[in-house]
């Protein structure tokens, strides 16, 4: 096999329901193997809000908006693949006379963006609810003990990192979530092709690693690692013991715990080094709970979605 290159892409994606969406420096496409074996295919060109209000692709501001817009674009592809599997039995419903009515007022396109901006809002929040708020709640156990506030933070850190890996450990022990993890392996995979130059085929494809140090599990991992060091800090400083007050500091240090874990993520993602080999290895580790390999047939779909999205101009994708 060809030495590998350096050379890292900011192509990247996302595995869906049977499906992986991919998205590159102009360009995002859904391919979605269908019950019938067909490749379903959607592509749209990329808008960047940034490009508009340039203050926005600022260093710390730009995790953020990053942020909220994987999630959008990442919960429209889900529901988009999610259209041609039904559940067994399951029966076309009639829309609802509320659905019905804000159909009729928005718009079916409206009416889909709110629908998918409702479950992001709903997804923030139990992520919100489960990695900060209930280990805020549970830390409160310890003022039974001590009223050290080095030992809260250190409680309240040890719950976050054990919600977090017990709920990725149990994500994926369920049936229905090992064939999209193997779809996020076929994804990762055919990434590290590209990267390593060779020809974008399944044999190629399929000996290459699972673990990739810009997956966004790796980020979620960097999010929580950095949330314990800035709250840590700052309870050090302005020690707050009422939970609900902790809880809502928490939230007002979200978008700079945000901010930081990505702009370390852009940084590691262009350094090897020893240092940062050390530094993204949880994140690895972590993988492999959401990541499994993929079979023949979800490394095809990896290949076309990646191939749609690719510049025409080669390295015009450069990380």
């Amino acid at each position: 096999m060809p030495k590998q290159q350096n050379f890292k892409t900011m192509c990247g994606g996302q595995a869906l329901i049977e499906g992986i969406m991919m998205r590159g420096p102009k360009k995002q496409a859904v391919v979605v193997r269908k019950p019938d074996g067909e490749l379903e295919i959607q592509e749209k060109e990329l808008k960047f809000i940034k490009d508009r209000y340039p203050i926005l692709g600022w260093p710390l501001i730009r995790g953020v908006v990053n942020f909220a817009d994987s999630m959008y674009n990442g919960v429209t592809a889900l529901m988009y693949s999610a259209e041609f599997f039904p559940e067994d039995g399951e029966e076309e419903e009639e829309p609802s006379k509320f659905e019905a009515w804000l159909n009729d007022r928005l718009g079916s396109e409206k009416f889909a963006a709110l629908i998918t901006t409702l479950a992001v809002i709903l997804g923030l929040a139990m992520s919100v609810g489960l990695f900060f708020l209930l280990p805020t709640l549970l830390g409160t156990a310890v003022t039974l003990l001590t009223d050290s506030m080095l030992a809260r933070n250190l409680a309240e850190s040890a719950l976050k990192v054990l919600i977090f890996v017990s709920y990725l450990a149990l994500c994926s022990r369920m049936g229905e979530m090992k064939r999209v993890f193997s779809y996020h392996g076929a994804e990762h995979k055919t990434i590290f092709c590209y990267e390593a130059g060779l020809p974008l085929t399944v044999d190629n494809v399929r000996v290459q690693p699972r673990h990739h140090p810009r997956c966004g599990t790796s980020f979620l991992f960097m999010v929580i690692a950095v949330s314990i060091l800035v709250s840590t800090v700052v309870f050090a400083v302005w020690p707050v013991h009422n939970a609900i007050l902790r809880f809502l500091a928490h939230l007002a240090m979200l978008p700079v715990i945000v901010g930081v874990s990505y702009e370390f993520n852009r940084w590691a993602g262009r350094h090897d080094g020893p240092v940062t080999k050390i530094l993204t290895a949880p994140g690895l580790w972590l993988q492999n709970f959401t990541t499994f390999e993929p079979d023949d047939s979800m490394i095809e779909v990896g290949i076309r979605a990646l191939e749609l999205v690719l510049p025409e101009e080669k390295g015009t994708d450069a990380w």
